[in-house]
């Protein structure tokens, strides 16, 4: 399971949505990658692989970083922007 983690301006939360595989997940970032920095404002809908009925609309202006994780059995992550050393 990936997880696709969207930063957004003055809020301290990331949103995340999930995808089942890498391609998928790679699409989304990509995607959310290209509208960082757009003057144009678009809303962007995503939905989540994992929890069902789970769906967010975005202004695409207020994305300010977007990253992917592979999520694993462990629980590793600190969150984004966070190294583990």
């Amino acid at each position: 399971m990936f997880t696709i983690e969207i930063t957004l301006k003055s809020n301290p939360l990331a949103l995340s949505v999930q995808r089942q595989d890498a391609a998928a997940a790679e699409a989304t970032y990509q995607q959310l990658a290209a509208l960082i920095g757009q003057p144009s404002c678009q809303v962007v809908h995503l939905t989540c692989d994992k929890v069902e009925g789970k769906k967010v609309a975005i202004a695409s202006t207020e994305i300010t970083a977007v990253q992917v994780l592979e999520k694993s059995g462990a629980a590793t992550s600190m969150g984004a922007g966070f190294l583990r050393g």
